[in-house]
């Protein structure tokens, strides 16, 4: 048995494992990710949705598993590509209604990025996921103030979910369904036995 860290303290990403049939141990990866952006920004200008997450991705995966002994690290980040402007986690209710304003009707990229560490000697591997997603034109300005009201979009990547309340504006997804939620199962196992491991060797559930 291969034991899973996940270094993020999502919701959504636990939930994605464990309907896979894993059990992680769950560390929060305590990155300053806006100081990080900021740094890498300096050194390269401005990133785009892609670098941003490969970048936290990996920094995510590190934190932790500088902090373990043993087992494979899996560090992840999102973020949401509309009309190529990239946009996190907006934090304010103002700005997720904004957001929303803006992207209904409208379609962008969610990329999530993967890091997998291997704790035990450092070996790395690293991917990005993507899909398209299409929202709904006929979503109410009453719809959207409802939905903010509700926390919900404030703290995830775009100010939308896919597998809790914000679904029912989502019109369309194309490409990899898991990356909307942080989290490519195909990804990962793509990742896990790159470095070396059978994928059923983590399923603990």
């Amino acid at each position: 048995m291969t034991r899973l860290y996940l270094a993020s303290t999502s919701p959504a990403r636990l939930a994605t494992l464990r309907a896979v049939g894993i059990e992680p141990v769950t560390m929060a990866p305590e990155v300053d990710e806006d100081a990080a952006v900021a740094a890498a920004s300096l050194d390269h200008g401005p990133l785009d949705a892609l670098a941003t997450v490969a970048l936290l991705g990996r920094l995510k995966a590190e934190a932790v598993a500088a902090r373990v002994g043993d087992g494979l690290v899996l560090g992840g980040d999102s973020a949401f590509d509309l009309g190529g402007v990239v946009y996190g986690k907006p934090h304010r209710p103002e700005a997720a209604r904004e957001r929303w304003m803006a992207q209904r009707g409208q379609s962008g990229i969610l990329y999530s990025g993967h890091t997998l560490i291997d704790a035990a000697d450092g070996r790395s591997a690293s991917g990005v996921a993507s899909a398209t997603v299409r929202f709904a034109d006929d979503i109410t300005d009453d719809e959207i103030d409802a939905y903010v009201a509700t926390g919900e979009p404030l703290e995830v990547a775009g100010a939308f979910t896919i597998d809790s309340k914000g679904a029912g504006f989502i019109r369309e997804v194309d490409g990899d369904p898991h990356a909307v939620v942080g989290l490519s199962v195909q990804l990962l196992r793509t990742l896990v036995r790159r470095l070396g491991y059978e994928w059923p060797s983590l399923w603990n559930r």
